[in-house]
């Protein structure tokens, strides 16, 4: 049987400037938060590796784009690093990073890639950090005046856009489970460090829209949906309290142009309301967006809580449902989450019913495996395993199309091995191997089966 995807579906992946750009002398980068925090945090950081070199995209994203067509990508998502165009976050341009991403976007299009460009992932400059971050309200409207730049300067080319990635991560890992910088363990923090980053997406967005730029303008999502453990009301109710806190406290406000009336209820009773105007609330309620980004990778699973929490402790989401331990669940062992395909239709399913079935697509799902090294036969990586998790994936995904879901294209993490947040290169997500010490860039056999893919607009 052939799974077939439409002849105008999107075909790439995705990757972030901190993760991939690298640094080099005099290119005028200001520092970011994971520039700064890699270096004085440094034992937090797998094997102690910094931001310094990552995957050298900045050196070398000519001969990186041309890897690109090599396995008939059409489409490509990065961002724009905002400490590497304006360096305090405020104020002056850096010349060298406008001349570096004219070159990239101009690059890509020769290439018959699609540039989606994404102005904000999880790199604060540090600068600003140090003015409070998204806590700070003059910091939204420095990000607002950061996205105006970048529509001013790459709009005429750039046909898709999106504001954040993961708009939940810097305020739940930043400000409430003590993941990334600054290390904040607060849920009030948390709740305002959301709220004023919808408000900049909101502000972004409006900007974007007067300009009236030939193009389209959204948000990247991570979406875990959450099952429970069981159909008893206990269970129930915990996983709504866990969608309702990770999910729909976000989505909702940029999908619905409104905050869970439920939620609300909730953090007044607990006194963890942050403060929101009616300005605020108005201006969400009157931005819509056009496309939607889909991050994948695992379900939650919960059960009932089976203690009550901490009087005393930290307010969190945790204080509703605890992790269900599924039997017999299928692991990635190397990144410890489960491996569950089946999610990818129900989140697609979940956006043509509750969210009126917008445009959206994949913009990241992808596998994470430690040691790769071991399955190199005759100079290349053997990750049949990618493929195979690719294959089950894509098959979910038609069938959600099959039904009704607008879904336009398929981003895998990532297109080379990559630095990631906390864990260096320790997992391996590319369609391309790099050699730490080298820099050397060699396809694996994932990528080889993804041009046949894309060639095909499908697989047996």
């Amino acid at each position: 049987m052939k799974i077939e995807f439409p002849k105008t579906f999107f075909w790439g992946a995705a990757s972030s400037a901190t993760q991939a750009e690298g640094r080099e002398r005099e290119d005028g980068k200001g520092e970011n938060i994971w520039d700064y925090a890699s270096k004085e945090y440094n034992h937090r950081f797998y094997d102690g590796v910094t931001t310094e070199n990552t995957s050298y995209f900045y050196r070398d994203y000519e001969q990186d784009i041309q890897k690109m067509q090599d396995i008939s990508f059409n489409s490509f998502r990065t961002s724009i690093s905002w400490s590497r165009l304006i360096p305090k976050g405020t104020g002056a341009v850096n010349p060298k990073a406008v001349e570096f991403y004219n070159k990239m976007i101009d690059k890509l299009l020769e290439k018959g890639i699609e540039p989606f460009i994404n102005l904000y992932h999880f790199d604060m400059p540090m600068e600003l950090q140090n003015q409070g971050g998204f806590e700070n309200r003059e910091v939204v409207a420095a990000y607002k005046e950061y996205a105006k730049t970048c529509f001013e300067l790459f709009g005429d080319r750039v046909k898709y856009w999106f504001t954040f990635n993961e708009p939940m991560i810097p305020a739940e890992a930043g400000y409430l489970h003590d993941r990334h910088y600054p290390y904040v363990v607060d849920f009030k923090r948390a709740a305002s460090v959301l709220h004023n980053i919808i408000v900049a997406h909101c502000e972004a967005v409006q900007i974007y829209r007067e300009m009236k730029l030939p193009g389209k303008i959204g948000i990247i999502m991570d979406v875990i949906p959450v099952y429970p453990r069981s159909q008893n009301p206990a269970d129930l109710h915990a996983a709504e309290m866990a969608d309702l806190f990770y999910t729909k406290s976000v989505n909702d406000a940029i999908l619905k142009g409104k905050y869970p009336a439920k939620l609300k209820e909730v953090l007044i009773k607990y006194d963890q309301l942050p403060e929101i105007s009616a300005t605020d609330i108005t201006l969400i309620s009157e931005t819509s967006i056009d496309l939607l980004g889909i991050n994948y990778y695992r379900p939650r699973r919960v059960k009932a809580k089976e203690c009550l929490p901490n009087p005393e402790g930290v307010f969190s989401p945790e204080w509703f449902f605890d992790e269900y331990v599924m039997p017999g669940r299928r692991m990635n062992t190397s990144r410890g989450i489960e491996i569950y395909p089946k999610g990818i239709y129900d989140i697609a399913k979940k956006i043509q019913t509750e969210y009126g079935n917008i445009d959206w697509f994949v913009s990241e799902n992808g596998i994470g495996i430690e040691g790769e090294e071991a399955f190199i036969e005759e100079g290349i990586v053997q990750d049949q395993y990618r493929i195979d998790f690719l294959k089950e994936h894509l098959t979910y995904l038609k069938k959600a199309m099959e039904e009704g879901s607008n879904c336009l294209g398929y981003h895998m993490w990532t297109f080379v091995d990559c630095w990631s947040w906390g864990n260096a290169y320790k997992n391996r997500y590319g369609f391309y191997r790099l050699e730490l010490e080298t820099g050397e860039k060699s396809v694996k056999k994932s990528g080889l089966w993804f041009k046949e893919l894309v060639q095909q607009n499908g697989f047996d």
